[in-house]
Protein backbone atom coordinates (compact mmCIF):
# COMPACT_ATOMS: atom_id res chain seq x y z
CA UNK A 1 0.00 0.00 0.00
CA UNK A 2 2.27 2.53 -1.07
CA UNK A 3 1.11 5.63 -0.07
CA UNK A 4 3.24 7.96 -2.66
CA UNK A 5 5.74 7.92 -4.74
CA UNK A 6 7.89 9.94 -2.07
CA UNK A 7 9.44 8.47 0.67
CA UNK A 8 8.49 8.56 4.03
CA UNK A 9 10.57 10.89 6.19
CA UNK A 10 11.52 9.64 9.54
CA UNK A 11 14.80 10.72 10.17
CA UNK A 12 14.39 14.20 12.09
CA UNK A 13 16.78 13.77 14.22
CA UNK A 14 19.35 14.30 11.92
CA UNK A 15 17.48 17.45 10.96
CA UNK A 16 14.14 18.48 10.10
CA UNK A 17 12.45 20.03 6.70
CA UNK A 18 12.44 24.08 6.86
CA UNK A 19 8.60 25.09 8.23
CA UNK A 20 7.38 26.71 4.75
CA UNK A 21 6.84 30.17 7.51
CA UNK A 22 10.38 30.30 8.22
CA UNK A 23 11.18 30.30 4.88
CA UNK A 24 9.18 32.73 4.25
CA UNK A 25 10.51 35.03 6.81
CA UNK A 26 13.87 33.97 5.34
CA UNK A 27 13.43 35.24 1.56
CA UNK A 28 13.60 39.26 1.75
CA UNK A 29 16.95 38.38 2.77
CA UNK A 30 18.28 36.52 0.06
CA UNK A 31 16.39 39.27 -1.66
CA UNK A 32 16.34 43.46 -1.80
CA UNK A 33 17.06 43.20 2.08
CA UNK A 34 20.51 41.46 1.75
CA UNK A 35 23.19 43.80 3.38
CA UNK A 36 25.78 42.84 5.75
CA UNK A 37 24.54 43.81 9.12
CA UNK A 38 27.44 45.02 10.18
CA UNK A 39 27.30 48.12 7.63
CA UNK A 40 26.41 50.56 10.41
CA UNK A 41 26.97 53.38 8.24
CA UNK A 42 23.67 53.45 6.44
CA UNK A 43 19.57 52.37 6.45
CA UNK A 44 20.01 48.86 4.57
CA UNK A 45 22.76 47.78 7.59
CA UNK A 46 20.43 48.90 10.30
CA UNK A 47 17.30 47.04 8.42
CA UNK A 48 19.93 44.13 8.95
CA UNK A 49 21.31 44.43 12.08
CA UNK A 50 17.32 44.83 13.41
CA UNK A 51 16.77 41.56 11.73
CA UNK A 52 19.50 40.14 13.77
CA UNK A 53 18.29 41.90 16.83
CA UNK A 54 15.15 40.60 16.40
CA UNK A 55 16.18 36.77 16.07
CA UNK A 56 18.68 37.02 18.30
CA UNK A 57 15.35 37.84 21.18
CA UNK A 58 13.36 35.48 19.31
CA UNK A 59 16.61 32.30 19.97
CA UNK A 60 17.02 33.81 23.65
CA UNK A 61 13.07 33.93 24.69
CA UNK A 62 12.87 30.04 23.74
CA UNK A 63 15.48 29.43 26.53
CA UNK A 64 15.07 31.91 28.95
CA UNK A 65 17.67 33.82 28.04
CA UNK A 66 19.35 37.31 27.57
CA UNK A 67 19.19 38.78 23.64
CA UNK A 68 23.14 39.37 24.73
CA UNK A 69 23.36 36.04 25.66
CA UNK A 70 23.29 34.60 22.31
CA UNK A 71 26.19 34.16 19.82
CA UNK A 72 25.40 33.07 16.46
CA UNK A 73 27.29 30.05 14.41
CA UNK A 74 27.49 28.20 12.06
CA UNK A 75 26.07 25.61 13.87
CA UNK A 76 25.76 23.06 16.63
CA UNK A 77 29.29 21.94 15.67
CA UNK A 78 30.82 25.13 15.95
CA UNK A 79 29.36 25.65 18.55
CA UNK A 80 30.47 22.54 20.90
CA UNK A 81 33.93 23.43 19.42
CA UNK A 82 33.52 27.09 21.14
CA UNK A 83 32.50 26.03 24.10
CA UNK A 84 35.00 23.19 24.65
CA UNK A 85 37.93 24.96 23.49
CA UNK A 86 37.22 28.22 24.48
CA UNK A 87 36.79 27.31 27.83
CA UNK A 88 39.84 25.05 28.29
CA UNK A 89 42.05 28.36 26.68
CA UNK A 90 40.20 30.58 28.92
CA UNK A 91 40.40 29.27 32.03
CA UNK A 92 43.91 26.97 31.62
CA UNK A 93 45.02 29.05 34.64
CA UNK A 94 42.39 27.66 36.78
CA UNK A 95 42.75 24.16 36.18
CA UNK A 96 43.11 21.59 33.37
CA UNK A 97 40.36 19.01 33.90
CA UNK A 98 37.17 18.33 32.34
CA UNK A 99 34.25 16.18 32.43
CA UNK A 100 31.82 14.70 29.71
CA UNK A 101 30.45 11.57 28.44
CA UNK A 102 30.75 8.34 26.38
CA UNK A 103 27.36 9.36 24.11
CA UNK A 104 28.01 12.57 23.46
CA UNK A 105 27.87 14.17 19.97
CA UNK A 106 31.34 13.69 18.05
CA UNK A 107 31.49 17.08 17.67
CA UNK A 108 32.01 17.07 21.61
CA UNK A 109 33.86 13.46 21.83
CA UNK A 110 36.27 15.11 18.96
CA UNK A 111 36.99 18.31 20.62
CA UNK A 112 37.40 16.39 24.08
CA UNK A 113 40.48 14.30 22.35
CA UNK A 114 41.18 17.17 20.16
CA UNK A 115 42.13 19.35 24.26
CA UNK A 116 43.57 15.74 25.41
CA UNK A 117 46.61 15.90 23.00
CA UNK A 118 47.05 19.86 24.31
CA UNK A 119 47.80 18.49 27.96
CA UNK A 120 44.01 18.93 29.16
CA UNK A 121 42.88 15.84 31.26
CA UNK A 122 39.24 14.69 30.35
CA UNK A 123 36.78 12.12 32.00
CA UNK A 124 34.67 10.15 29.95
CA UNK A 125 31.73 9.33 32.69
CA UNK A 126 30.19 5.89 31.23
CA UNK A 127 25.81 5.89 31.34
CA UNK A 128 23.47 3.26 32.73
CA UNK A 129 22.04 0.95 30.29
CA UNK A 130 19.10 3.38 30.38
CA UNK A 131 21.54 5.66 28.87
CA UNK A 132 21.75 8.05 31.84
CA UNK A 133 24.97 8.99 33.49
CA UNK A 134 24.94 8.44 37.28
CA UNK A 135 24.99 11.69 39.28
CA UNK A 136 27.17 10.03 41.68
CA UNK A 137 29.65 9.02 39.23
CA UNK A 138 29.98 12.75 38.22
CA UNK A 139 30.21 14.34 41.81
CA UNK A 140 32.89 11.92 42.46
CA UNK A 141 34.95 12.68 38.96
CA UNK A 142 34.68 16.57 39.77
CA UNK A 143 38.30 17.87 41.10
CA UNK A 144 39.67 21.29 42.16
CA UNK A 145 40.69 21.09 38.78
CA UNK A 146 37.89 20.94 37.11
CA UNK A 147 37.06 23.60 34.94
CA UNK A 148 33.97 22.72 32.43
CA UNK A 149 31.44 19.68 32.94
CA UNK A 150 30.08 19.11 29.39
CA UNK A 151 26.53 16.41 29.38
CA UNK A 152 24.08 16.06 26.11
CA UNK A 153 20.63 17.40 27.10
CA UNK A 154 18.88 15.03 24.77
CA UNK A 155 21.28 11.86 22.95
CA UNK A 156 20.39 12.40 19.18
CA UNK A 157 20.65 8.18 18.68
CA UNK A 158 18.42 6.88 21.39
CA UNK A 159 16.64 10.45 22.61
CA UNK A 160 17.45 10.07 26.46
CA UNK A 161 17.02 13.17 28.54
CA UNK A 162 19.65 13.62 31.41
CA UNK A 163 18.81 15.12 34.41
CA UNK A 164 20.22 18.62 33.21
CA UNK A 165 18.40 20.41 36.60
CA UNK A 166 20.66 18.20 38.76
CA UNK A 167 23.81 18.21 36.67
CA UNK A 168 23.44 22.33 36.91
CA UNK A 169 23.19 22.34 40.51
CA UNK A 170 25.90 20.07 41.32
CA UNK A 171 28.32 22.39 38.85
CA UNK A 172 26.81 25.48 40.58
CA UNK A 173 27.72 23.93 43.92
CA UNK A 174 31.17 22.94 42.92
CA UNK A 175 32.21 26.37 41.07
CA UNK A 176 31.99 24.54 37.58
CA UNK A 177 30.86 25.51 34.94
CA UNK A 178 28.42 23.79 32.76
CA UNK A 179 27.81 23.06 28.92
CA UNK A 180 24.99 21.25 27.46
CA UNK A 181 24.46 20.53 23.62
CA UNK A 182 21.04 21.27 23.80
CA UNK A 183 20.60 20.57 20.23
CA UNK A 184 18.15 17.81 19.97
CA UNK A 185 16.07 19.09 23.07
CA UNK A 186 15.70 23.01 22.52
CA UNK A 187 12.27 23.57 20.81
CA UNK A 188 11.48 19.90 21.78
CA UNK A 189 10.71 20.33 25.34
CA UNK A 190 11.00 22.53 27.70
CA UNK A 191 14.32 23.94 28.22
CA UNK A 192 15.46 26.81 31.01
CA UNK A 193 19.01 27.88 31.40
CA UNK A 194 18.19 29.87 34.64
CA UNK A 195 16.19 26.74 36.45
CA UNK A 196 18.81 24.25 34.78
CA UNK A 197 21.63 26.09 35.92
CA UNK A 198 23.10 26.21 32.43
CA UNK A 199 26.07 28.20 31.74
CA UNK A 200 26.58 27.63 27.95
CA UNK A 201 24.69 25.33 25.48
CA UNK A 202 24.48 24.50 22.14
CA UNK A 203 21.80 24.75 19.99
CA UNK A 204 21.18 24.17 16.18
CA UNK A 205 18.75 26.20 13.52
CA UNK A 206 18.13 22.54 11.30
CA UNK A 207 17.03 20.49 13.89
CA UNK A 208 14.09 22.90 14.75
CA UNK A 209 12.38 22.91 11.41
CA UNK A 210 14.93 25.84 10.65
CA UNK A 211 17.61 26.22 7.90
CA UNK A 212 20.68 24.65 8.22
CA UNK A 213 24.69 26.27 8.76
CA UNK A 214 23.39 28.46 11.42
CA UNK A 215 23.98 27.82 15.06
CA UNK A 216 24.09 29.60 18.47
CA UNK A 217 25.85 29.32 21.52
CA UNK A 218 24.45 30.65 24.83
CA UNK A 219 26.97 32.40 26.86
CA UNK A 220 25.94 33.42 30.61
CA UNK A 221 26.24 37.12 31.29
CA UNK A 222 26.32 37.09 34.64
CA UNK A 223 26.53 34.78 37.85
CA UNK A 224 28.82 33.28 36.84
CA UNK A 225 30.08 35.93 33.77
CA UNK A 226 31.58 33.25 31.47
CA UNK A 227 34.43 34.23 28.92
CA UNK A 228 35.22 32.25 26.15
CA UNK A 229 38.64 32.29 24.03
CA UNK A 230 37.14 32.39 20.30
CA UNK A 231 38.31 30.20 17.94
CA UNK A 232 37.61 32.38 14.82
CA UNK A 233 39.28 35.81 15.01
CA UNK A 234 38.56 38.65 12.70
CA UNK A 235 36.46 41.84 13.34
CA UNK A 236 35.40 41.02 16.65
CA UNK A 237 31.47 40.23 15.63
CA UNK A 238 29.55 38.21 18.59
CA UNK A 239 31.08 40.14 21.19
CA UNK A 240 34.22 39.22 20.16
CA UNK A 241 33.37 35.47 20.67
CA UNK A 242 32.73 34.70 16.69
CA UNK A 243 34.41 37.11 14.17
CA UNK A 244 32.62 36.94 10.59
CA UNK A 245 30.30 38.50 8.89
CA UNK A 246 27.15 37.55 9.96
CA UNK A 247 24.34 34.98 7.69
CA UNK A 248 21.68 37.44 8.04
CA UNK A 249 19.30 34.85 6.02
CA UNK A 250 20.12 31.98 8.01
CA UNK A 251 19.90 33.90 11.50
CA UNK A 252 16.59 35.33 10.41
CA UNK A 253 15.16 31.58 9.86
CA UNK A 254 16.35 30.25 13.33
CA UNK A 255 15.15 33.03 14.57
CA UNK A 256 11.15 32.51 13.59
CA UNK A 257 12.12 28.79 13.77
CA UNK A 258 12.61 29.51 17.19
CA UNK A 259 9.42 31.33 17.95
CA UNK A 260 7.59 28.66 16.30
CA UNK A 261 8.94 26.19 18.20
CA UNK A 262 8.34 27.88 21.40
CA UNK A 263 4.70 28.78 20.84
CA UNK A 264 3.70 25.42 19.57
CA UNK A 265 6.09 23.01 21.73
CA UNK A 266 3.35 22.18 24.25
CA UNK A 267 1.02 21.09 21.25
CA UNK A 268 3.57 19.29 18.98
CA UNK A 269 5.38 17.35 21.68
CA UNK A 270 1.66 15.92 22.94
CA UNK A 271 1.17 14.89 19.10
CA UNK A 272 4.75 13.70 19.01
CA UNK A 273 4.19 11.83 21.69
CA UNK A 274 0.81 10.03 20.61
CA UNK A 275 2.53 9.05 16.83
CA UNK A 276 5.68 7.39 18.68
CA UNK A 277 3.41 5.56 21.12
CA UNK A 278 1.44 4.28 18.19
CA UNK A 279 3.85 3.77 15.98
CA UNK A 280 5.64 1.05 19.20
CA UNK A 281 1.88 0.17 19.59
CA UNK A 282 1.62 -1.26 16.07
CA UNK A 283 5.19 -2.86 15.97
CA UNK A 284 4.60 -4.88 19.44
CA UNK A 285 1.20 -6.34 17.97
CA UNK A 286 3.05 -8.43 15.66
CA UNK A 287 6.57 -8.89 16.32
CA UNK A 288 8.20 -10.18 19.45
CA UNK A 289 11.81 -9.79 19.78
CA UNK A 290 12.07 -6.24 19.37
CA UNK A 291 13.99 -4.09 22.01
CA UNK A 292 14.09 -0.46 23.17
CA UNK A 293 17.13 1.48 23.05
CA UNK A 294 17.28 4.14 25.76
CA UNK A 295 15.37 4.55 28.78
CA UNK A 296 11.34 5.29 27.80
CA UNK A 297 10.03 7.80 30.14
CA UNK A 298 13.03 9.97 30.20
CA UNK A 299 12.98 10.83 26.44
CA UNK A 300 11.87 13.36 23.89
CA UNK A 301 8.85 12.91 22.59
CA UNK A 302 9.67 12.00 18.45
CA UNK A 303 12.13 9.52 19.17
CA UNK A 304 11.79 6.03 19.28
CA UNK A 305 14.78 3.39 18.82
CA UNK A 306 14.25 -0.32 18.57
CA UNK A 307 16.68 -3.22 18.12
CA UNK A 308 14.86 -5.78 15.77
CA UNK A 309 16.50 -9.32 16.85
CA UNK A 310 17.37 -11.84 14.28
CA UNK A 311 17.29 -9.05 11.37
CA UNK A 312 20.49 -8.02 9.62
CA UNK A 313 19.92 -4.18 9.97
CA UNK A 314 20.88 -3.66 6.36
CA UNK A 315 18.37 -5.98 4.91
CA UNK A 316 15.97 -4.38 6.79
CA UNK A 317 17.04 -0.84 5.30
CA UNK A 318 16.98 -2.10 2.16
CA UNK A 319 13.11 -3.75 2.52
CA UNK A 320 12.02 -0.32 3.71
CA UNK A 321 13.70 1.83 1.34
CA UNK A 322 10.78 3.97 0.92
CA UNK A 323 11.32 5.21 4.29
CA UNK A 324 13.92 7.41 5.40
CA UNK A 325 15.21 6.32 8.97
CA UNK A 326 18.95 6.00 10.09
CA UNK A 327 20.29 2.58 11.21
CA UNK A 328 22.95 1.86 14.22
CA UNK A 329 24.35 -0.59 11.84
CA UNK A 330 27.31 -0.22 9.73
CA UNK A 331 26.14 0.91 6.36
CA UNK A 332 25.39 4.41 7.62
CA UNK A 333 29.06 4.85 8.60
CA UNK A 334 32.14 4.11 6.63
CA UNK A 335 33.40 2.23 9.63
CA UNK A 336 32.32 -1.41 10.41
CA UNK A 337 31.69 -0.76 13.96
CA UNK A 338 28.28 -0.73 15.28
CA UNK A 339 26.85 3.15 16.65
CA UNK A 340 29.01 3.77 19.93
CA UNK A 341 26.17 5.11 21.49
CA UNK A 342 24.28 1.82 21.64
CA UNK A 343 27.56 0.30 22.68
CA UNK A 344 27.71 2.52 25.63
CA UNK A 345 24.71 1.32 26.91
CA UNK A 346 25.37 -2.54 26.43
CA UNK A 347 23.71 -3.39 23.86
CA UNK A 348 25.27 -6.38 22.07
CA UNK A 349 27.13 -6.44 18.66
CA UNK A 350 24.15 -8.41 17.31
CA UNK A 351 21.75 -6.26 18.86
CA UNK A 352 22.92 -2.79 17.87
CA UNK A 353 23.08 -4.00 14.18
CA UNK A 354 19.76 -4.28 13.75
CA UNK A 355 18.95 -1.11 15.48
CA UNK A 356 16.36 1.36 14.13
CA UNK A 357 16.06 5.07 15.05
CA UNK A 358 12.68 6.78 14.07
CA UNK A 359 12.89 9.95 14.33
CA UNK A 360 8.79 11.45 13.96
CA UNK A 361 8.47 15.28 13.84
CA UNK A 362 6.23 18.02 12.69
CA UNK A 363 5.08 16.74 9.57
CA UNK A 364 4.68 13.35 9.39
CA UNK A 365 0.92 12.27 10.05
CA UNK A 366 -0.94 8.93 11.56
CA UNK A 367 -1.54 7.56 7.94
CA UNK A 368 2.52 7.39 7.84
CA UNK A 369 2.88 5.98 10.64
CA UNK A 370 0.31 3.42 10.30
CA UNK A 371 2.11 2.53 6.84
CA UNK A 372 5.84 2.39 8.53
CA UNK A 373 4.55 0.12 10.59
CA UNK A 374 3.03 -2.46 8.73
CA UNK A 375 6.43 -1.94 6.21
CA UNK A 376 8.49 -2.58 9.25
CA UNK A 377 6.80 -5.68 10.37
CA UNK A 378 6.20 -7.63 7.16
CA UNK A 379 9.59 -6.68 6.72
CA UNK A 380 10.95 -7.84 9.86
CA UNK A 381 8.42 -11.40 9.38
CA UNK A 382 10.04 -12.08 5.66
CA UNK A 383 13.87 -11.93 7.11
CA UNK A 384 13.12 -13.62 10.15
CA UNK A 385 11.68 -16.26 8.27
CA UNK A 386 14.88 -16.55 6.35
CA UNK A 387 16.77 -16.80 9.54
CA UNK A 388 17.76 -20.32 11.30
CA UNK A 389 18.53 -18.77 14.72
CA UNK A 390 14.87 -16.76 14.58
CA UNK A 391 13.45 -20.40 14.19
CA UNK A 392 15.75 -21.94 17.08
CA UNK A 393 14.56 -19.20 19.69
CA UNK A 394 11.42 -20.21 18.53
CA UNK A 395 11.44 -23.73 19.48
CA UNK A 396 12.94 -22.51 22.60
CA UNK A 397 16.65 -23.56 22.22
CA UNK A 398 19.11 -20.80 24.49
CA UNK A 399 21.57 -20.15 21.22
CA UNK A 400 23.88 -18.93 24.38
CA UNK A 401 24.45 -22.48 25.32
CA UNK A 402 24.72 -23.71 21.05
CA UNK A 403 28.29 -25.15 20.88
CA UNK A 404 28.78 -23.51 17.16
CA UNK A 405 31.23 -26.23 15.58
CA UNK A 406 32.50 -25.47 11.83
CA UNK A 407 32.57 -29.17 10.19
Amino acid sequence: MAMSNRPIYMDNQATTPVDPRVLEAMLPYFGERFVNAASRNHQFGWDAEEAVDNARKQVAALINAHPKEIVFTSGATESDNLALKGVAEMYGQKGDHIITCVTEHKAIIDSAKHLEKQGVRVTFLPVERNGLIDLDDLERAITDKTILISIMTANNEVGVVQDIREIGRIARERGVLFHTDAVQAVGKIPFDVQAMNVDIASLSAHKMYGPKGVGALYVRRRNPRVLLTPIIDGGGHERGMRSGTLNVPGIVGFGRAAELSMNELEDESRRLGALRDRLLARLREKLDEIYINGDMERRIPGNLNISFAYVEGESLLMGIDDVAVSSGSACTSASLEPSYVLKALGVGEDLAHTSIRFGLGRFNTEDEVDYVADKVTGTVQRLRELSPLYEMVKEGIDLSTVNWTAD
